[in-house]
This record gives structure tokens, C-alpha cells and sequence, in this order.
């Protein structure tokens, strides 16, 4: 018998993913308990002895799991864990940096693709709003980029707000302004013209859209 079979045998719940495992029990006695015999079925068994500094007897919120963790309320929910949230913005700021000589189409092609790819690993989740969350400061970043290359000068500024339906006292503001890029993505004219709709048109896919089709057909 597996040692995983062992265990479900004794009514534990756990998830396991190839030498990474955590095991779910009703207490902390009983997850020092579970550990102690654990340790000493694996060592006796199979001759593994487990890693003391990756291995915690822990709430669950207090733990990562395969890029996973669970919320602090009383019903526990799966959410995403720091570290993946933080490896897809940096991901997502790699692909938006700086123009590349790329248009904007092209980085909304090369970010779909990473999207659909990370929201079909992460469809687990519970927590619709930082799905939301995530949504908006993807197209803020996108902005930022499209504003970075109409800064080669006040005309290109204007004339780019302009045809997307900016005013011209509106467009001329942003146009003249001593603000970065990052700022002037964040002012009204520019969300205006940079809206939701501008990039859906570039095609791009909206996390929420993609979560709400998962959690439907699932």
C-alpha cells in the first residue's frame, strides 16, 4: 500500500503533487500527531526523511501550496497565495515594460496568451475580487505603455487622444503636461480614451470573463 493510500485509509484529507504534500486534521495536537507518525512511516518505509525546514504543522492560511493558499475567515476559501500574485505581476510588467518597438496589439497577443495559460492553472480560486483586482491594474499597465509611445512629443500626445475622442482642451492638458507616463495613465482624459472598450477592440482578454466562463462550464 502507497503511503498516500495509507493515509486516506485513516480519513485524512490531503493534497499531494509529486514530493509536495499537506494534510489537513482538526487541531494542532492532532497535525503534530499526523507529523510524528508521518516522519516515522516515511523513514521506516521508503527511507525519506522529511525536510524540517519546508515542513510545518500550520493553519492552513498560514501555508502556500502549488501556488495556492486559503482565506482567513471562518469559511475557508482557496485563494491565491503572495508568491504566484507576485510572479504575475511580474510577469505581466515584463511583457508591458518599457516599448519594445512592438505595437500595442502585439503585447496584448503575447499577454493573452500568458492569461489564458495562468487563469487555466488558477481556476480554483474563490476569491472573485482579486480577479477584478487584476483586471484593472492590467489595463492600467497597458496605458502606461501606450502612453509611453505617444511621449516622443506634445503633438503625438494630443493628436492620439484626439482620436479617440478626447476634447481638445482636455487632450492639450495632457499634452503639455510635466507628468510621467505612469501618472497621466491614471488622469480622466486618459481613461476616457484608454477605456475598456479600446482594448477590447485590441482583443484583449479580460480575467473576469475568462474566471466567470470557468466557474460556469465547471
Amino acid at each position: 500500500m502507497s503511503w498516500t493510500r495509507n493515509w486516506s485509509a485513516r480519513g485524512h484529507k490531503f493534497c499531494r503533487y509529486a514530493d509536495d504534500c499537506n494534510i489537513y486534521v482538526r487541531s494542532e495536537r492532532a497535525g503534530k500527531r499526523v507529523m510524528e507518525t508521518i516522519e516515522r512511516f516515511l523513514w521506516k518505509r521508503l527511507k525519506l526523511k522529511v525536510n524540517r525546514q519546508k515542513s510545518a504543522v500550520a493553519r492552513p492560511q498560514e501555508r502556500q501550496f502549488l501556488g495556492f493558499s486559503f482565506t482567513s475567515n471562518r469559511w475557508l476559501k482557496i485563494k491565491l497565495a503572495d508568491k504566484a500574485l507576485r510572479k504575475f505581476k511580474h510577469r505581466v510588467k515584463k511583457v508591458t515594460r518599457r516599448p519594445r518597438g512592438i505595437s500595442a496589439l502585439e503585447v496584448v497577443k503575447e499577454l493573452n496568451t500568458y492569461l489564458r495559460g495562468w487563469l487555466g492553472y488558477f481556476r480554483l480560486i474563490e476569491t472573485p475580487s482579486i480577479i477584478r483586482d487584476l483586471d484593472s491594474w492590467i489595463r492600467r499597465r497597458l496605458s502606461c505603455y501606450v502612453m509611453k509611445q505617444w511621449f516622443k512629443n506634445s503633438y503625438t500626445r494630443y493628436q492620439g487622444l484626439r482620436s479617440l475622442g478626447v476634447s481638445g482642451k482636455s487632450a492639450c492638458g495632457i499634452a503639455v503636461s510635466r507628468k510621467g507616463p505612469s501618472a497621466l495613465s491614471n488622469t480622466k482624459p486618459v481613461r476616457v480614451a484608454l477605456s475598456n472598450r479600446f482594448f477590447a477592440e485590441k482583443g484583449l482578454l479580460f480575467l473576469f470573463d475568462l474566471y466567470e466562463t470557468k466557474v460556469t462550464t465547471t
